[in-house]
This record gives C-alpha cells, sequence and structure tokens, in this order.
C-alpha cells in the first residue's frame, strides 16, 4: 500500500498535464504523507485546473468535525460499495495526482520493514488516479481532499510486499481524459495494474519511515543491511 509518494517539480508538472488553469502552487517533495496538501488535476466547468486538495478524504456528509484518521486511500473494489467514496465516484469526482514515484514497504524474514522506492522506467512524471470530495463546516470553513485509487499489485510490488496488500492505480496517457472526463464504467475500465516490465524499484534509507525527513537523498538507493528498521 503507498503511504509516501513524492512531488515532481511544478513544470514538469504542468508540462505532463496541461492544465487549463493552474490555480496550484508546489514545490517538490520526496516524503509526502498523508493529511498534506497535494497538487491534483480534475475537471471544472468541462476544463481541466490544477488545485491544491488535502490527501486523506473527507465525505461531504461528515457532521462536525472530522474525527479518526481520514482514508487517504480506496480499493477499486470499493469505489461504488463504500459511503465515503460512493458518492464522488458516482457524481464525477475525479482527479489525478502527480508523481515522479512512491514508496512501499517489504516485511522482511528478519521482521524488519525494508522501504522501496517504485517509479516508471520511460516516464519522470506520471498521474495515479484518485476521487475528491469538498466537506463545508458549520461555519463555512471548506476542506477539498481527495483519496488515492489503489488496486491489486503487479509482479514486481508483489514480489516485494506480498500480495494482500495494493499499489496506486498508475494511469496510462491516453487515459487521462478517460479517468477525468469518462462515464463511472469507462473510468473504472481505466484503473489497471501498471506494467511491471515498465517500472523499477529499489531499497532506501528507513529515514523515509519518518515524515519530518523531505530531501532528494530519501530515493537514493541503500543497501538492505543498512536500511532495515524494527517494526
Amino acid at each position: 500500500m503507498c503511504q509516501r509518494y513524492v512531488l515532481p517539480e511544478q513544470v514538469a508538472a504542468e508540462r505532463e498535464f496541461l492544465p487549463a488553469t493552474a490555480w496550484w502552487k508546489f514545490s517538490p517533495k520526496f516524503n509526502v504523507a498523508a493529511e498534506q496538501y497535494v497538487p491534483a488535476i480534475r475537471l471544472h466547468e468541462g476544463q481541466s485546473e490544477g488545485v491544491m486538495l488535502r490527501w486523506g478524504l473527507i465525505p461531504a456528509w461528515v457532521e462536525g468535525q472530522p474525527t479518526g484518521s481520514l482514508r487517504a486511500r480506496v480499493h477499486t473494489s470499493r469505489l461504488e460499495q463504500s459511503r465515503g467514496s460512493r458518492a464522488p465516484w458516482l457524481g464525477g469526482q475525479r482527479c489525478i495526482l502527480p508523481m515522479t514515484g512512491f514508496y512501499v514497504w517489504q516485511l522482511t524474514a528478519d521482521r524488519y520493514r525494508q522501504p522501496f522506492f517504485a517509479r516508471l522506467t520511460a516516464r519522470a512524471v506520471f498521474g495515479v488516479a484518485a476521487i475528491w470530495d469538498r466537506w463545508v463546516s458549520e461555519e463555512d470553513d471548506v476542506i477539498e481532499s481527495c483519496a488515492m485509487v489503489c488496486l491489486p499489485p503487479n509482479e514486481l510490488l508483489t514480489a516485494i510486499t506480498g500480495p494482500q496488500l495494493a499499489m496506486p492505480a498508475i494511469l496510462r496517457r491516453r487515459d487521462y481524459a478517460v479517468w477525468l472526463h469518462g462515464t463511472p464504467v469507462a473510468a473504472k475500465a481505466a484503473l489497471q495494474p501498471y506494467q511491471a516490465r515498465w517500472m523499477q524499484a529499489h531499497p532506501v534509507s528507513p529515514r523515509v519511515n519518518s515524515p519530518a525527513v523531505d530531501d532528494p537523498g530519501l530515493i537514493l538507493a541503500s543497501g538492505r543491511s543498512n536500511a532495515a528498521q524494527p517494526l
């Protein structure tokens, strides 16, 4: 399951997604965690726009101040079933999260959680499917938030995390428009595990386990013996 990911430069994201309007403003980050504000591409009156959304979905129907952990991810099998995701899914509130890579963790035989950095081999910036919602408090405070869509892992990530976890729903470029503009049926069909042969992953330092750490060194390859951290 993707718990952290890496943001590209804003200019690189705009070159990849070509938003009609760019309301967002962000810098590269190497350790994005849930409850942080992240850039996203969505539709507004039929045109694409780049906005900042809080990662961790707050459904519009929530009353009072949101409590507990927010849903940062939703599995494809739960899009229509979950109370939190059903309304934005059927309402076409879909968006795309720009990334340059993401982290997954392997439980080793010694019961250590070894982080790995995964990326695409031929695309420096790519998009992951997500849904978003708009929550308004009794005081008219507004929070727009999102949840990343995940699906069963491909062979590369299964070898790292096992088949029981999930991977981000990486979109092919030709499916960006389908995800944003298409019907729920067409959008759901675009959600397929990304081909393992077009990806690579390597072990990295356990420093990524702390959201307070954010520097380019996090994505550098590290020997497993130096990158283990007890559970």
